[in-house]
Formats: structure tokens, C-alpha cells, sequence
């Protein structure tokens, strides 16, 4: 009776109705011919209050709106109901963590597992504490649709940096335990969280040398989209070339040279550069790279240097991390070698030099 006389006011725009007993919408439909059919105006809004979300999902009243009711008795109810969920969503996902993930052969795929499955059983006990205690998905996405909103603009290039570490697990340009370079850093990854990854540096502006300069560098993971990254320890091709260059005086038996830097190195590394070779002509094979020679044993260049000598180079493969202890080790045995031979291997006067 009361919604039927504030209807008959054209000036009242809006009107909702709030009831905590359905069998009162029902009985007020025996007065409509003296109340004109309030329930039916457009600007009536019927919003049921309850407890449990049950007399409203069967839809007793159409266009109704659900308003749950929480008491002080019903608060520890569904404290302990979302405290239970919670305790067995982080069961699982310890249980997973423990027995399931060791199976896993791949350590960089065991690493990106555990922080992927950590985010989910976070999310997924946080959202279902949520929708518990807040009775219903309803609640619990609108509460959570308004933090949301609000932490979006706050925390612009956090989630942008989030994103970005999804981005790296589903492409790879870099994982944990690989050797790279981005923008002005170099090192080994030891590291990659949800918004920044942590590399250790090596060589830097202290070290001329590929040693570890015992720096930790952290960069945010943003930086793979805006930069670039040169990863020197990639799953398919884990090695890079290397060079080592003598300087030779024009009288220098040349030939000679070459096979003595060329067997040195081959004496060093044996079979394991035909080995990646072959490894980098299978994947060439693949591009549409044609015409690329790529020779499975080390090979030997000279070019003739301004400053009145010849620089011979022996270029091979190596994997990284070993490149300056391989380098260092060639060099003293290329140079014991050649000072051997001084009638056919002659080096540039200090005075040319």
C-alpha cells in the first residue's frame, strides 16, 4: 500500500522496495486493484534480503535484486566455511609442489612451475575466501572489481611487469640459469619474479674478463618489451664463437701458423665443435638463411693490420661461461708454440709496434 501511494507522485523518479519476507511480494499482488499495480512500475526496484541466496535464485520474484544479510552468528560460519577451503586449496598445492613438480627433468621448467602455481593457489584461496564470506560471486566480484579498479591506476607499471613475466614464460627469450644481455646488463639469470628479474654480473666496468664482478643487477620485467635481449646460452644452441688473435711480422710463415693455431685448438676442444656445428647447420637449415658456409673446425683468418704487421685469428665455438678460461689456456699454448718455431714464425719489432 505504502509503494502504491508513492507511485502516484510523477515527481519521484526512483523507488526500491526492500523486503526481508517473500510471502509479503507475493500477498501484495491481493491489493493491486486498489494500489494500481505498484510492483509493475518501472521505477520500482525490489531488492530481497536473506541469508542464503536461495529463495532468490529460484526467482520469486521476477527482476527482483539479491541484498545478502549477514548476522553476528552467521560471521564465524562462514569465517570457518572460507578458513576450511582455503586450508585445502593450500593443501593441494603443497601436495602438488612436493610429489608432482620433483618429476619434472627440466630444472628452468621446475622453477617456472612452482612460481606459476604459487600465483594460482593465492588467487584461487583469495577469491574463494572472498565470494564465502561475501555470499556469492556476486559479492565477492564486486568487491573485488573495486579494488581492482582503484590498484589499476596505482600500480600502472607493476602490472605491467606482471604481464611482462607471463610474456616470459610463454616465449622464453630468457630463463633462469641462462647467460644474456639487456640494454646495458650483462649476466647470468638467478632469478625471475612476478615484476623484476635479478641477474649476476659479469665483466662490468671493473673486470676486462668474463668473471662474475659480484654485482647483483635487478631490472624490471618490463624492459623485455621495450628492449632488446641477446641470450648467449639458449636451449637450442648453447654456444657462442670466440676468437684469438696473434700479431705477426710480413716475413711469417703463414701456412705454419695456421696449423699450429688451428691444431691447437682442435687438440683442446676434440670432437665437440663438429658436434655444435652440425647442431647450428640444423637449425639454419630451418630459416630461410641460404648461402651460409659454417665450417665444423676451427678456422684460421689473417688480415693485414695499418700498423705494419699481420693479425692471424682462430675463430671456434665455446660455450659461454668457459670462454675466458678457454681463451686464456689457447692463448699460452698458441704462444708456447709459435715462440718454439722462431725461423718460420716471426712477430712485429717493439718499434712497429
Amino acid at each position: 500500500m505504502t509503494v502504491g501511494s508513492v507511485a502516484k507522485h510523477p515527481e519521484v523518479e526512483k523507488i526500491d522496495v526492500v523486503e526481508i519476507e517473500p510471502a509479503m511480494i507475493e500477498a501484495s499482488h491481493y491489493f493491486d486493484f486498489m494500489n494500481g499495480r505498484p510492483l509493475e512500475d518501472p521505477r520500482v526496484r525490489v531488492i530481497d534480503v536473506h541469508l542464503e541466496p536461495g529463495p532468490y535464485q529460484a526467482g520469486h520474484v521476477a527482476g527482483a535484486v539479491f541484498w545478502p544479510a549477514l548476522t553476528d552468528r552467521d560471521v564465524p560460519r562462514r569465517a570457518l566455511r572460507a578458513a576450511i577451503v582455503v586450508t585445502g586449496i593450500l593443501t593441494l598445492y603443497l601436495s602438488v609442489l612436493r610429489f608432482l613438480v620433483p618429476r619434472i627433468d627440466d630444472r628452468v621448467v621446475r622453477f617456472n612451475l612452482r612460481r606459476a602455481l604459487k600465483l594460482v593457489a593465492t588467487l584461487v584461496a583469495l577469491l574463494s575466501a572472498v565470494s564465502i564470506l561475501f555470499v556469492g560471486w556476486y559479492g565477492a566480484a564486486l568487491s573485488l572489481g573495486f579494488v581492482s579498479l582503484i590498484l589499476g591506476w596505482a600500480l600502472q607499471a607493476p602490472l605491467t611487469s606482471f604481464f611482462a613475466w607471463i610474456y616470459l614464460l610463454l616465449r622464453r627469450p630468457y630463463r633462469v640459469g641462462d647467460r644474456i644481455r639487456i640494454g646495458s646488463a650483462t649476466g647470468d639469470v638467478i632469478d625471475v619474479g612476478y615484476l623484476d628479474t635479478t641477474l649476476w654480473e659479469f665483466g662490468g666496468e671493473f673486470l676486462s674478463t668474463d668473471h662474475p664482478s659480484g654485482r647483483i643487477i635487478r631490472f624490471p620485467n618490463s624492459m623485455a618489451f621495450s628492449a632488446m635481449v641477446y641470450n648467449y646460452s639458449w636451449p637450442l644452441f648453447p654456444y657462442i664463437w670466440n676468437e684469438i688473435t696473434v700479431q705477426l711480422a710480413y716475413e711469417t710463415d703463414l701456412e705454419f701458423v695456421a696449423n699450429i693455431m688451428r691444431s691447437t685448438v682442435e687438440e683442446e676442444l676434440g670432437s665437440r665443435m663438429s658436434e655444435r656445428v652440425a647442431v647450428y647447420r640444423d637449425l639454419l637449415a630451418e630459416t630461410p638463411v641460404d648461402q651460409l658456409e659454417v665450417e665444423d673446425r676451427p678456422s684460421v683468418l689473417f688480415r693485414v693490420n695499418p700498423n705494419t704487421w699481420v693479425d692471424a685469428t682462430v675463430r671456434y665455438l665455446v660455450t659461454p661461461r668457459r670462454a675466458g678460461r678457454r681463451k686464456t689456456v689457447l692463448t699460452r699454448r698458441i704462444l708456447e708454440r709459435l715462440n718454439a718455431a722462431p725461423q718460420k714464425v716471426m712477430f712485429p719489432k717493439e718499434n712497429t709496434r
